[in-house]
């Protein structure tokens, strides 16, 4: 009786259910950035299963990794979920709620809606054995076979534009049009910092073409090992939250814009999560050793 009453809750798009899923507070901000529900006959047929429920099926899959085929019984089936995934990636959705809740998220923390500044960078994941062979490549730097991520972050690590190629193009011609998405959808970024990957004639092409300025962060030549490099650490960061993401450590998707999608769901769980987060945010460390019992007698050495 018990199982039953929460899964009648779950269908009924109350939150209850899985970590992924959002709460009331989370719902409230991505619920109005949805598009109109159908309603009836003049309008499409009416919508049968919550919107809550199709949104919190898509985190499950974000965060969980597991195929939409494996979806759990009490969110609604997965051809539905996949169906509403496709068309809020078709007809720009995602990218409304994701560019909405980023100006949110940079107005809480004090900052104007539209950046100044912004951070390049890339990175190479290996894809499923489904994914078509067209659309891989091997990087040859990083010995990986797959897909390869360019994002271009401001400098609270919020994504600002995403491109998604073959892990076989190098750096300084994939980060082009991300660069251009950026200079179009973001006239107020003036300056981007990247790494020594992005050098050379890419800069000239940001200055000709774009009127914009690539300054390339360099290593320090005495530099031993791992070091967070100035500048450029939001945009790794930005990379170590993704990857966090089970769905995204590896690259499933059939097309490259639906993995440009899934990652802006990603950024979307962030922001929203970030946006309702009460307290100090606190970083995970070892647990405090558990006081040791004082007994009644010493033992001798």
């Amino acid at each position: 009786m018990r199982a039953e009453v929460v899964v009648e809750l779950c269908v009924s798009g109350s939150g209850v259910g899985y970590p992924s899923d959002l709460s009331d507070e989370q719902w409230v901000l991505v619920e109005p950035l949805l598009p109109p529900a159908r309603v009836g006959p003049k309008g499409g047929r009416r919508e049968k299963h919550p919107r809550r429920r199709i949104v919190d099926a898509i985190f499950y899959v974000v965060r969980t990794g597991c195929s939409r085929r494996q979806l759990p019984k009490d969110f609604p089936p997965w051809p539905t979920v996949y169906w509403y995934f496709t068309w809020w990636h078709d007809d720009g959705t995602v990218e409304r709620v994701h560019n909405a809740l980023r100006e949110q998220v940079r107005k809480a923390d004090g900052r104007d809606p539209e950046p100044s500044a912004g951070l390049i960078d890339s990175q190479s994941v290996r894809t499923a054995d489904t994914v078509p062979a067209a659309t891989r490549g091997f990087d040859v730097g990083k010995k990986v076979k797959g897909r390869k991520r360019f994002i271009v972050t401001d400098t609270l690590g919020l994504l600002l534009a995403v491109h998604v190629v073959a892990a076989g193009i190098q750096d300084r011609d994939g980060a082009r049009r991300p660069l251009l998405w950026t200079r179009l959808d973001h006239p107020g970024v003036k300056k981007i910092w990247a790494d020594q990957g992005f050098a050379g004639r890419l800069a000239d092409w940001v200055a000709q073409v774009l009127g914009r300025e690539l300054e390339i962060v360099r290593k320090d030549p005495g530099q031993r090992g791992f070091q967070v490099q100035p500048k450029r650490w939001a945009v790794e960061r930005t990379f170590s939250w993704l990857t966090a993401h089970r769905r995204l450590a590896r690259d499933y998707e059939a097309s490259p814009a639906r993995s440009e999608t899934m990652i802006r769901w990603a950024m979307i769980g962030i922001m929203v999560r970030r946006l309702t987060r009460t307290g100090p945010a606190t970083r995970p460390g070892p647990r405090p050793l558990a006081p040791i019992p004082v007994s009644g007698h010493t033992t001798g050495s």
